[in-house]
């Protein structure tokens, strides 16, 4: 074997043994945000105070993947209206359930019958306003609220009043800017 045969082969290990760390961490950083994870930035303040105007957050992507979205889960979603926007708001109205606000009280009606009222403690501090309802949530569908009640652009205002299931991005975890904290 020659020497610049030799030289060559070197020069083609070292290139593949530099690429191939490359490769993988591609690779990888591409499956975590297709399929584990997603990333948003939050553009307006319907979310306050649980999530602030310009806050990243981050959502798993496989929360429901054997799981249904439970009320008060606050969820990253294709926006019904137009699904290249992405909107973060909380689940209030399960499939099957009657959701109506009077005098900006909200009040679900279960699909067994009971009919309760909401814990807003997560609300804005403001006195929510409003009569609005009643909404029939269909099934595989979600009614959503954002926690700046008298600010937020939701299912109450939206010419496609629910959220499908197949349009869940994922449950929002935490934001990561510009502080670390646990989205509940």
């Amino acid at each position: 074997m020659s020497e610049k045969n030799s030289k060559n082969k070197n020069i083609i290990k070292e290139a593949v043994s530099f690429f191939i760390p490359i490769i993988i961490a591609i690779i990888i950083a591409l499956f975590l945000k297709y399929v584990v994870l997603a990333n948003a930035v939050v553009p307006t303040g319907s979310m306050k105070n649980t999530i602030d105007e310009k806050d990243r957050i981050i959502a798993s992507r496989l929360a429901y993947i054997n799981d249904s979205p439970e009320r008060y889960d606050v969820i990253l979603f294709e926006f019904p209206d137009d699904e290249s926007l992405i909107y973060v708001k909380r689940v209030i109205g399960l499939p099957g359930e009657t959701v109506q606000i009077v005098k900006g009280v909200v009040y679900v009606t279960k699909a067994d019958g009971e009919t309760i009222q909401l814990d807003d403690s997560f609300v804005t501090n403001c006195k929510p306003v409003g009569d609005y309802g009643p909404y029939i949530v269909p099934e595989n569908s979600y009614f959503m609220l954002g926690d700046n009640r008298n600010n937020s652009h939701d299912s109450r205002y939206w010419d496609n009043t629910f959220v499908t299931k197949e349009k869940i991005i994922g449950k929002a975890l935490f934001k990561y800017y510009p502080k670390i904290e646990k989205i509940d």
